[in-house]
């Protein structure tokens, strides 16, 4: 949801820096359909505000990785953009924790309860495990790499309130640059095609 946030942001602050929003039709990112995949991934498996659950409740783990996967191949693919490697670098920060509490992303149930999401916080104190996320701090569960979890939140008076992590604010912050930067005009340096490569 960090990331709904930082479309509008990002947009609002290249017009600010005397950007257009037309300017993004230049983009020529490769393997957008990567994003795409991986963002239809997510919303099947995570508990989305006002339902009681995912709407896929199986395969969470594998699912999961699976849409990292397929964002760190679009990074790949395009990692000649320094805004998209930023966000790179949040993404691997979330497959280090997802990928050592088995596919799970550790979230405090009293966060979750800050963002409004009450029945998820009692699932998560219940079974230790909802959706996507495992519980930090509950009896018989062990999280490792906990400070890179979800341990931040929204408040509740935020449209789409819920938790996120120190990847999610760098996925974030990387595409908030990267819009802005593409909104604004090219030098004449920048629109010079560049010689290829020997």
């Amino acid at each position: 949801m960090l990331l709904l946030w930082a479309l509008p942001i990002g947009v609002l602050v290249g017009y600010l820096r005397g950007g257009r929003l037309g300017n993004l039709a230049r983009l020529q990112l490769r393997g957008a359909w990567l994003v795409l995949g991986a963002f239809v991934i997510q919303l099947l498996i995570f508990p989305l505000p006002g339902f009681e659950g995912p709407l896929i409740p199986w395969g969470t783990a594998t699912l999961h990785l699976l849409s990292y996967a397929l964002l760190a191949g679009f990074v790949w693919l395009n990692r000649r953009e320094w805004g998209i490697l930023l966000m790179g670098a949040g993404m691997l920060l979330n497959i280090l924790v997802i990928t050592a509490n088995g596919g799970y992303m550790p979230t405090y149930p009293e966060l979750l309860e800050r963002a409004g999401r009450t029945r998820a916080a009692e699932t998560l104190l219940e079974r230790g495990f909802y959706g996507n996320n495992v519980c930090i701090g509950c009896e018989g569960i062990a999280t490792r790499l906990t400070f890179l979890g979800d341990v931040f939140a929204t408040p509740a008076w935020v449209p789409g309130a819920n938790v996120f992590s120190v990847g999610d604010v760098l996925l974030a912050l990387g595409l908030i640059l990267f819009l802005q930067a593409k909104m604004r005009p090219q030098t004449p340096q920048q629109q010079q095609p560049q010689a290829p490569r020997a």
